[in-house]
């Protein structure tokens, strides 16, 4: 019997991030058999938000066979936004 790895993936530290723009996390996703890269940066809600004071994690996916994953990740050019665009980034960079 094989596994499935249909809907699972894996986000981890990323032991690569060598400036403050660089994901705190990366990793992979599989959905409906579509095979994503994952980046997440954790982040600080602003004051006047919801979020205001807690932590949590802004995400971006991007395909894996996506020509355009050559370059690496890099947050947003604004650091107070909580999303993240999608990024670019080859095997290389994937600490695992």
């Amino acid at each position: 019997m094989t596994y499935d790895n249909t809907n699972t993936g894996l986000l981890a530290k990323n032991e690569r991030k060598e400036q403050p723009k660089h994901p705190d996390m990366s990793g992979s996703i599989n959905v409906e058999g579509v095979e994503y890269w994952l980046s997440g940066w954790v982040k600080t809600g602003r004051p006047g938000t919801k979020m205001e004071g807690k932590k949590f994690y802004s995400l971006a996916v991007r395909r894996k066979d996506d020509a355009r994953s050559a370059a690496p990740a890099r947050a947003p050019a604004d650091s107070r936004s909580t999303a993240a665009p999608a990024e670019k980034f080859d095997d290389d960079d994937i600490p695992f």
